[in-house]
């Protein structure tokens, strides 16, 4: 049986304990947990290789080795596989906040005219460590109490999330209000509505939600796939999707989206599905 790379932790020297038995490598761990401790992350296909996705702070993942200061780790949120900075991760604490509004500020104290230590993207996870007036004193830095919300509370319409992030920079592989693809808008969306969801467009469209076959139109929170594209359905002839036409998260007719991707080589529609 092939294994998706992406998606199996094993790297011919190490592999997840888990995997014994069915892959080869010269040991098997079990892998310890950390965190990530910077506001964003690629998390790349071998050490100084090539962005697949990113992973942001507060997020989990787990260790199967390091070596030369980088880690071969497997993301929590998705079981995506692959290479981050040692220094990009810590032992931390669980987090029980997360950035609900597109993006934020950590600040050195709970006043809007201190020093900002750094930003932060919509679905970073904090810990709570205080309250300071109108900003929460977190693991980060003070952040206005206003931009956090509960990690227990979800959203209840991926599409709306999804607006949030209107007009953010296209980045292939991003996953943060600084830079995003198509998959990652999906899963960022589904993610803060309590909906499992992998990274990558071709496995969303081997199994987020259910197909949709019997002919009928698109209704909104649907999604429509092209080869290598996704887009969510935000209205009638309407969709929202990251693309690297207008270079950003951006509204498109939908009619006018699929004759330009064919146009351009991307092909016709390939996937309709709808979540539960």
């Amino acid at each position: 049986m092939t294994r998706d790379r992406r998606l199996t932790p094993s790297n011919g020297r190490v592999a997840a304990l888990s995997l014994k038995g069915q892959v080869e490598a010269a040991s098997f761990v079990e892998g310890w947990s950390r965190l990530v401790a910077v506001p964003v992350v690629a998390l790349r296909d071998a050490p100084e290789g090539r962005r697949e996705r990113e992973l942001l702070r507060g997020e989990a993942v787990t260790v199967f080795e390091e070596r030369d200061d980088w880690c071969f780790v497997q993301a929590a949120r998705d079981g995506y596989v692959g290479y981050l900075p040692a220094a990009a991760l810590h032992e931390g604490q669980p987090p029980d906040l997360r950035v609900c509004v597109r993006a934020t500020h950590a600040y050195e104290q709970a006043d809007i005219k201190s020093a900002d230590l750094f930003g932060l993207s919509f679905g970073t996870r904090l810990r709570h460590l205080g309250q300071a007036g109108r900003f929460i004193l977190t693991d980060a830095g003070h952040v206005p109490a206003v931009h956090l919300t509960p990690m227990a509370v979800m959203e209840d319409d991926p599409v709306t999330v999804a607006t949030l992030l209107l007009g953010t920079p296209y980045l292939w592989g991003g996953n943060s209000a600084f830079g995003i693809d198509c998959s990652g808008l999906v899963q960022a969306a589904c993610l803060a509505c309590g909906i499992d969801c992998p990274g990558d467009s071709d496995l969303q469209a081997a199994g987020l939600g259910v197909p949709v076959t019997d002919g009928s139109p698109p209704r909104r929170g649907d999604l429509l796939f092209w080869k290598g594209h996704v887009a969510w359905v935000s209205g009638p002839d309407m969709i929202l999707h990251a693309n690297a036409h207008h270079m950003a998260v951006a509204f498109e007719g939908l009619a006018e989206a699929v004759t330009r991707i064919e146009a351009q080589g991307g092909g016709p529609v390939t996937g309709h599905r709808r979540l539960g």
